[in-house]
C-alpha cells in the first residue's frame, strides 16, 4: 500500500470510526416510550429517528401513529410510518376458515407440487393446532404436511407479493413446488414474507408445508396477500436533529424546511397524585418556530390508528367524531366489544375506547378514513370523514399553527383510553381506579387534562430534573441514565384498582413472560422505584396476595406466585409454587414498606400471615430443596446459596417487624434464628475466593443479589469480608454487556446486576458493574421496550420486555435514601453537647 493510499484508508477508517461513535451516541434507548399508562395502553418507537419506523405497542403489534407538518405547502413526516396496506389473495383465518389436506404421515414422492395426488391425504378446516378452544382441526403429532390448493386469475396484477402466517413451530413453505420460506421456531403473531409473484401460476396453485413441533404448543394459518402501493408521494422526511427521554417526556427536536419542530409526549405519571397517576390521558405537544427569521404557513397532523383498540387488526371497529365543551373528540373502538373475556401475554386490549382530544381553542379539525387514505387527505387538504365503520381506520386531527415566527408557537392534543372495566378480580370486575364510583365520564378526565395542562407539564418537569439529579448523585451519569429508562416502563406494566374491600391493588402484568398477573417475584425486583415514590403502591402489589390467603382461597403455608393471567386476577395459574422465594419476597417487602413509611402498621395488619411464612422460612429456608427461584428459566435448583441468602434475609425482616412492633420476644427469637444460619450459610457456601451457587458444588458461582436488602434495611447480618469477596470476583467475570447471572450460562439479569452492584463496598465497583449495563441500553440489537434477560456476550434477549422489574435499576437511589433516614434519625436521637 503506498502512503496516498494508505492515509486515505486511514482517513476512511476515522470517518467510520466517528461516524460509529456520533450513531452509538445518538442512540439513547433500545425502544423510546411515547404513550405509557398500562400494558394495554402502550405506545413505543423501535427506532432512533421517531420517523424511520411504525409505531407499536410493547408486544411488537402496530399502534400507528403518523405525523406531518405542512410548511408552505411542503409536507414533511416527523412521526411513525403509514402502516402497510395488504390486499386478501388467499384468505386467512382471521377473515374466514378454509379447507386444507393434510396428513400426519410423512408422504412419500413431490407431495409439494401442483400436480401431486393428494387424494389420500385427510380434509380438515384451518386453524390447525392442539388448543382446541382456538383451532378447527386438531393436530397433536411431532409432524404435520398440509396442501392448499387455489386458483389466480392474472397474477401480473398483483403488486407485491406476500406470505401471510402465523406458525408453531419449524416450517417448511413451497409454493408450486418452489420453496418460498423456512424458519427453525415460532411466531405469535401473522408474518408477512415477501415472494416473487412470477412463481403464481394463472389457474391452480398450491401451497404446500411441513411443520414439525419441537416444544410447546403447534399452531398454523397461512395465506397470500398483495401489499398495496404507498401513497406517501410528495412527502419528504423531517430530519431528527435529537432525542431526549425523560422520566414523564420523551421529547424530539426536528427540522422541517424553514421550520423546526419540537414534539414531546408526555405521560403524566406522577406517583404523589393517584388520581393524576391513574387518568389514561398521555398528551402530544407541537411546538414550532421559524428558523431563518421569516414567517412561515405550518399546520400539523397527526392520524392515530384505531388497531391501538383491537387484539387483531382483522377485528372490525366502529368510530365516530363528537364534541363536549372545551374539545373536538374522535372515538374508535372493537363492534365486538368483548369485555374481559380472554387472558394472555401477547395480547391487545380490545375492549373500551381509544380516544384522540384537542382543544377547541386549538382550530383542530378532525376526521375520520381509512388508514390508506390519512396522509392523502392531508396532502390534499381534505377532511370530510369517510368512513365509520371497517378495520384499520385512521383517527385524523390537523391543527393549523397560521402564520409562525421565531417565537416558539405550541399546542397539544390528547390520546386516551377508556377501558370501561380493566380487571376481574376473584370473580367480581374492577373499574379503572379513575372510574372507581362508575359515576366518572372519560370526557371529564379528558377535560381535566386540557384544563391542568400547564399545570401538569410545570409538574413533570420540575419531578424530571428531580429524579435526575437525585440518580446522579446516587449512582453517576450512567446509572441516572438507566433510571431515566426505567420509570414509564416499569409504572406502564401495571394497573390501578381498588379492591371490593376498598384497598388499593397496583397489578402488574409479567409482560412477554408468561402474562400473570401480581406476579411476587416481578413485585420483588420493581419495589425500590415504588418504595421510594409511593411505598403506598408496593402496598398495592402485595393486597392480592395477602388477600389470596387470609381469604383462604390460597391454603398452602407459603406464598402465592401469582393472582392469575392478566387481567383475569381469580387465582394462580402459573404451574407450581415457588415457597422460598415467595414467602421470602413477601417478608421482605413488607419490612421495606415499614423502613419507607416510619412504621410497621402495614404489618400489623397481616400479622398471622407473615408469622405462618416466617415459620415455613425458619424451617425449610437455609437449605432448600429442589425447588423453582425467581430466575425458573434455569430451571429447577436444589441447595442455592442465593435463595438461602432471601430465607435468611426474610426470617431477619420478620424480627425487624417485631421489634418495631414492639414484640420483643418474638424478635429475639426469629433474630437469633438469622443470626445463626449466617455462618452455617458462609460455611456450605465458601468456595475460597467466592461464593458458590449451590452449597454442593463449589466450582459455581452466582449473583448474590439477595444480600442487598442486609445492607438496606440494616440487618446487619453477613460480615463484610462476604460483600467484599463477592464483589471482586464478580469483577474478573463480566462481559461486554454485564455480569452472568451464574456460572451455568451467559445470560444475564440487568435488574439483579443493579442490585448487586449496590452492595458494591466502593462508588468505582458499583460504576464497574453498572457500566456494561448501560451499554447494553444503548448498543443492544433487540429494539423492544428494554429488556432485563439477554446474553451477556452479544447483549441479544434471550426472553422478556417491557417488564416492570426495571424498576428495580432505582435500588442504589433507595439505599441511600434509607442510610440518609437512618443516619438521620441516629443523630436526632443523640444528645446534644
Amino acid at each position: 500500500m503506498n502512503k496516498r493510499t494508505k492515509l486515505k484508508f486511514l482517513s476512511l477508517l476515522a470517518f467510520f470510526y466517528v461516524t460509529g461513535q456520533v450513531q452509538a451516541q445518538d442512540r439513547k434507548a433500545p425502544s423510546y416510550p411515547l404513550i405509557t399508562h398500562n400494558p394495554n395502553f402502550s405506545i413505543w418507537s423501535g427506532t432512533d429517528q421517531l420517523n424511520a419506523s411504525t409505531t407499536t405497542h410493547w408486544t411488537g403489534a402496530d399502534h400507528s401513529l403518523v405525523g406531518l407538518i405542512k410548511v408552505d405547502g411542503s409536507i414533511y413526516r416527523f412521526l411513525g410510518k403509514e402502516e402497510a396496506n395488504y390486499k386478501t389473495v388467499l384468505g386467512t383465518t382471521d377473515e374466514k376458515s378454509y379447507s386444507v389436506k393434510y396428513t400426519e404421515t410423512a408422504p412419500e414422492g413431490d407431495w409439494m407440487s401442483a400436480s401431486y395426488a393428494d387424494g389420500n391425504w385427510k380434509s380438515g378446516y384451518a386453524p390447525i393446532g392442539d388448543d382446541a378452544k382456538q383451532v378447527k382441526t386438531l393436530w397433536k403429532s411431532n409432524d404435520i404436511w398440509v396442501r392448499r390448493t387455489f386458483s389466480i386469475a392474472n397474477p401480473a396484477t398483483t403488486n407485491e407479493l406476500m406470505l401471510k402466517i402465523n406458525h408453531d413451530d419449524n416450517i417448511e413453505v413451497y409454493l408450486n413446488g418452489k420453496k418460498v420460506y423456512q424458519k427453525e421456531g415460532w411466531t405469535n403473531t401473522f408474518q408477512y414474507v415477501h415472494l416473487n409473484k412470477s412463481d403464481l401460476k394463472a389457474g391452480e396453485n398450491v401451497i404446500a408445508i411441513h411443520l414439525a413441533n419441537s416444544a410447546g404448543g403447534r399452531f398454523l394459518d397461512f395465506g397470500l396477500v398483495d401489499k398495496l402501493k404507498e401513497k406517501g408521494a410528495g412527502i419528504q422526511l423531517a430530519k431528527q436533529k435529537n432525542v431526549e427521554v425523560t422520566a414523564t417526556q420523551t421529547i424530539y427536536d426536528f427540522t422541517c424546511g424553514n421550520v423546526d419542530l419540537k414534539v414531546t409526549f408526555t405521560s403524566p405519571l406522577l406517583m404523589d397524585d393517584l388520581g393524576l397517576l391513574a387518568r389514561p390521558v398521555s398528551y402530544v405537544t407541537y411546538s414550532a418556530r421559524a428558523n431563518d427569521k421569516k414567517t412561515h404557513s405550518v399546520k400539523v397532523f397527526m392520524s392515530a390508528s384505531s388497531n391501538i383498540a383491537v387484539y387483531k387488526p382483522s377485528q372490525e371497529v366502529t368510530a365516530k367524531k363528537y364534541s363536549t365543551s372545551a374539545l373536538s373528540v374522535l372515538k374508535a373502538g372493537t363492534v365486538e366489544q368483548p369485555l374481559l373475556q380472554k387472558a394472555a401475554d401477547d395480547m391487545r386490549i380490545d375492549w373500551g375506547y381509544f380516544y384522540v382530544a384537542a382543544p377547541k381553542s386549538s382550530g383542530a379539525v378532525q376526521f375520520i378514513t381509512n388508514s390508506g387514505e390519512a396522509a392523502s387527505a392531508f396532502r390534499s387538504g381534505s377532511s370530510a370523514s369517510t368512513v365509520t365503520t371497517g378495520r384499520s381506520l385512521a383517527l385524523n386531527t390537523v391543527i393549523p399553527f397560521g402564520t409562525v415566527t421565531s417565537k416558539p408557537a405550541e399546542r397539544f392534543v390528547e390520546l386516551g383510553y377508556d377501558e370501561i372495566y380493566s380487571i376481574q378480580y376473584f370473580k367480581r370486575n374492577l373499574r379503572p381506579w379513575w372510574n372507581t364510583s362508575g359515576k366518572e365520564t372519560i370526557e371529564n378526565q379528558l377535560n381535566a387534562a386540557a384544563t391542568q395542562y400547564k399545570e401538569v407539564m410545570r409538574k413533570c418537569a420540575a419531578f424530571d430534573k428531580a429524579v435526575y439529579a437525585d440518580a446522579l448523585q446516587s449512582g453517576g451519569k450512567e446509572y441516572a441514565h438507566l433510571c431515566l429508562l426505567a420509570y414509564r416502563q416499569s409504572i406502564a406494566a401495571h394497573t390501578l384498582v381498588k379492591s371490593p374491600e376498598g384497598e388499593v391493588l397496583w397489578l402488574s402484568k409479567e409482560n412477554n413472560s408468561g402474562g400473570f398477573i401480581n406476579t411476587v417475584d416481578v413485585t420483588y425486583p420493581s419495589a425500590p422505584l415504588y418504595l421510594i415514590y409511593n411505598p403506598v403502591l408496593l402496598q398495592g402489589m402485595l393486597n392480592g396476595i395477602f388477600y389470596f390467603s387470609e381469604s383462604g382461597k390460597y391454603p398452602h403455608p407459603w406464598a402465592a406466585h401469582d393472582l392469575g393471567t392478566y387481567p383475569l386476577a381469580n387465582g394462580q395459574t402459573y404451574g407450581e409454587p415457588m415457597p422460598v422465594e415467595e414467602s421470602g419476597n413477601m417478608i421482605i417487602l413488607t419490612a421495606a414498606i415499614a423502613k419507607a413509611q416510619g412504621n410497621a402498621n402495614y404489618a400489623k395488619k397481616h400479622w398471622a400471615t407473615l408469622t405462618t411464612w416466617a415459620d415455613y422460612l425458619t424451617k425449610e429456608g437455609l437449605d432448600p430443596k429442589t425447588q423453582l427461584c425467581t430466575d425458573d428459566f434455569a430451571g429447577h435448583l436444589a441447595r442455592n446459596a442465593n435463595l438461602s441468602v432471601k430465607a435468611i434475609v426474610g426470617i431477619a425482616s420478620y424480627a425487624q417487624l417485631a421489634e418495631s412492633l414492639g414484640y420483643s420476644e418474638t424478635a429475639k427469637k426469629y433474630r437469633a434464628i438469622a443470626e445463626s444460619m449466617v455462618p452455617k450459610w458462609i460455611e456450605m457456601a465458601d468456595a475460597g475466593d467466592h461464593y458458590a451457587l449451590t452449597f454442593d458444588n463449589k466450582n459455581t458461582w452466582s449473583q448474590k443479589y439477595n444480600l442487598v436488602w442486609d445492607k438496606v434495611l440494616d440487618l446487619n447480618l453477613f460480615p463484610q469480608k462476604v460483600y467484599n469477596t463477592e464483589i471482586s470476583y464478580y469483577l474478573t467475570k463480566q462481559n461486554k454487556f454485564g455480569l452472568p447471572l451464574d456460572s451455568r450460562k451467559a445470560y444475564t439479569k440487568n435488574d439483579w446486576i443493579l442490585w448487586t452492584a449496590t452492595f458494591a463496598p466502593t462508588r468505582s465497583e458499583f460504576e464497574a458493574l453498572v457500566k456494561p449495563v448501560y451499554r447494553h441500553s444503548i448498543e443492544t440489537e433487540s429494539r423492544v421496550p428494554l429488556n432485563d434477560f439477554y446474553d451477556s456476550n452479544t447483549g441479544i434477549r434471550d426472553n422478556f420486555k417491557a417488564r416492570s422489574v426495571v424498576g428495580g435499576f432505582y435500588m442504589k437511589f433507595f439505599a441511600d435514601r434509607m442510610k440518609s433516614k437512618y443516619v438521620s434519625t441516629q443523630s436526632s436521637s443523640a444528645p446534644s453537647n
